[in-house]
Order: structure tokens, then C-alpha cells, then sequence
């Protein structure tokens, strides 16, 4: 896979769906000079429901956080990151609200190329966000879909790849653990998300896999 563009637009479910997705080719691209914006849809605050310690409140800006925290190591500012505040767990009710958003999101960005779920990942809300992004219409872009669930489901992704040196894979199983509170810092909620050994190494594989949509 050959990085050719100057404009890349990532566009992520929840907080951390851009960094299992394309971390690796969003930090090269950066290093080549092209622009990368980030779009998370919804807020993440469903991830770990009636915990105490971690309030709804709470855990949505605490998310946000760790999206800019992680985005700022690989060059992709908080000027460079838009957060939807869409609810987390029910975006297939907010399809209208949602296709508006993208669609002034790209419209924003003139990306080149734009990431994005593809629309039969296992997730509801990324089949969500998969359908609404297709009901907008594009301006020349280049689109490349990602699988994040059921995980590893992205190994069957062939149509444009993206090898990663072992630092790289590395770097990026360092960078998805930074997002503490879905990699059980939080330990009160009732079935609480927790990042498993076998969930990371299947976000952080050898390769980075897109399909063209």
C-alpha cells in the first residue's frame, strides 16, 4: 500500500475504533506531511454502564482524552480531531443526525482518502456509521473500509494492505493500551468492556487491512 494523498480523514465509532483501526497509517502519513483529521462519532460512555466510580460524565470525558492524548505522540492535534457526541450504543437511531454530520465533516476536511468502517463489521453501531457515511455523497474521495468486530475479523480485509515493521506493531499494541479505561482500569461496572491479551493482539497484527467501499 502506497501513501498517496495529502489529506486523510479517519472516522471512528467510539474512541479508540481510529487507533485499532489505522494508527500505523495514520503516524506514516503524518511523517510524509500529509494532514490527518480524526472524527469519533459517539461519546463512549456505554462501554462500562452503572459503575460508580467511572459515572457516565466522567467516562466520556475521559475517553476524549485519551483519543487526543494517543492522536498528539504520532502529530495529529486537538485542532485535528472532532468529537460528534453522538450516544454510544445507539447511533442506528440517530442515522439522519449522523449522515448530516459526516457529510459536513467531509465536506470540511477535502480529505483524499477516507477511512472508515466497513458495513458488515459484528458492531452495531459501526454498521451505523458504514450505512450513514454511504448515503453521502462523495467528492472524488478514495473510501477504504476497516473490521474492528468480532476482532481479528480484519485479517480477511485483502484489498489494500499495509505491512507493519515489529516496532511498529509495537508501538501500536502501546498506543491502544493508553486507552486505560477500556483496558481494565475501570473494575466496578456491571459487564464492564475490558481489553483482553487476545483482543489486543488481534487489533495490533502485523498488517493494517482495508477494503475498498
Amino acid at each position: 500500500m502506497t501513501l498517496r494523498f495529502r489529506r486523510l480523514l479517519v472516522i471512528a465509532p467510539h474512541p479508540d475504533d481510529e487507533a485499532i483501526a489505522a494508527w500505523s497509517l495514520m503516524r506514516r502519513a503524518r511523517r510524509c506531511g500529509a494532514r490527518v483529521e480524526v472524527v469519533v462519532v459517539s461519546d463512549g460512555g456505554a462501554s462500562h454502564p452503572n459503575s460508580r466510580s467511572w459515572p457516565r460524565g466522567r467516562l466520556v470525558v475521559e475517553r476524549r482524552l485519551e483519543v487526543r492524548r494517543v492522536l498528539r505522540t504520532i502529530g495529529v492535534g486537538c485542532a485535528s480531531v472532532a468529537f460528534l457526541n453522538l450516544p454510544d450504543g445507539a447511533l442506528t437511531s440517530h442515522l439522519a443526525v449522523l449522515r448530516r454530520s459526516l457529510a459536513r465533516a467531509l465536506a470540511r476536511s477535502g480529505a483524499d482518502v477516507v477511512i472508515s468502517p466497513v458495513p458488515h463489521d459484528a458492531h452495531a453501531d459501526h454498521r451505523a456509521v458504514a450505512a450513514a457515511l454511504a448515503g453521502v455523497r462523495g467528492r472524488g474521495e478514495r473510501r477504504m473500509g476497516y473490521s474492528v468486530w468480532p476482532e481479528g475479523a480484519a485479517r480477511s480485509l485483502g484489498h489494500l494492505v499495509l505491512p507493519l515493521t515489529s516496532g511498529e506493531v509495537q508501538q501500536k499494541r502501546a498506543a491502544i493500551r493508553r486507552y486505560r479505561t477500556q483496558a481494565g482500569r475501570i473494575t466496578d461496572a456491571e459487564a464492564g468492556f475490558a481489553m483482553t491479551h487476545r483482543h489486543l493482539n488481534a487489533f495490533a497484527r502485523p498488517t493494517e487491512r482495508f477494503a475498498r467501499l
